[in-house]
């Protein structure tokens, strides 16, 4: 029988996640096993094929040049543990799947920006949470994100009040919504490193969404 591949998949460490157990669901849908990684949860020690970064709290400020005397609602001791986890995937090359938060997160640990609470800035879309796709994102058609969603645009959700502002380095920016607000990430180079700002494991139901998680475990597939 084929190993599994076993994907780490970080969070806040509530007992009550339903971000950790909708992409657990999403991962074990596709044939992976997943791993919870947070500051309650430590690793197993087994080896990981791959890594998904989760959503959550807003990320500290000092970690893109935010104005760190500005009302936030951040978890620090999260953000070490992640940033530790980006660095290792980055460093051996662990594909590497960033989701709301973890999108930011990725962005700003190769040096990228964050724009600290777009909220005021919403024209165009709804700036209430929503978990059901009531939000419009265009892809660029030559990007990887538009391959594997087999889609130019997207209907996605949103709960999100931080965004990318400018890429990281070894990254570009492949998609908006209609408010011009970056959606998605993703390698400059073809490395496995791909972020998405809406929780496609809250969409896991459409093709398009679970075929992210489909991307990265075939990442392990072919390469590693």
């Amino acid at each position: 029988m084929a190993k599994r591949p076993r994907v780490g998949v970080t969070g806040n460490a509530r007992r009550w996640a339903p971000s950790w157990w909708c992409t657990s669901f999403a991962l074990r849908l596709i044939g992976a096993t997943p791993e919870r990684i947070t500051v309650e949860h430590l690793p197993s020690g087994h080896p990981l094929d791959a890594l998904i970064i989760g959503g959550g709290n807003d990320i500290a400020p000092e970690h893109y040049g935010g104005d760190i005397n500005a009302k936030s609602k951040t978890d620090p001791e999260r953000d070490a543990l992640e940033i530790q986890w980006i660095k290792k995937a980055l460093d051996q090359g662990i594909p590497l799947l960033g989701i709301c938060r973890g999108a930011q997160l990725i962005n700003s640990v190769l040096g990228g920006s964050l724009f600290q609470d777009i909220r005021d800035t919403r024209v165009h879309t709804r700036n209430r949470p929503s978990l059901l796709p009531t939000k419009h994102v265009t892809l660029d058609p030559e990007s990887g994100i538009a391959g594997i969603c087999k889609r130019g645009a997207l209907w996605v959700n949103s709960l999100h009040s931080q965004a990318v502002n400018r890429p990281g380095e070894g990254l570009k920016v492949v998609g908006r919504d209609r408010d011009n607000i970056v959606q998605a990430i993703e390698s400059t180079t073809g490395a496995p490193v791909k972020g998405v700002q809406w929780h496609p494991e809250y969409l896991f139901y459409l093709p398009s969404q679970l075929a992210l998680f489909r991307w990265l475990v075939s990442c392990v597939k072919v390469g590693r």
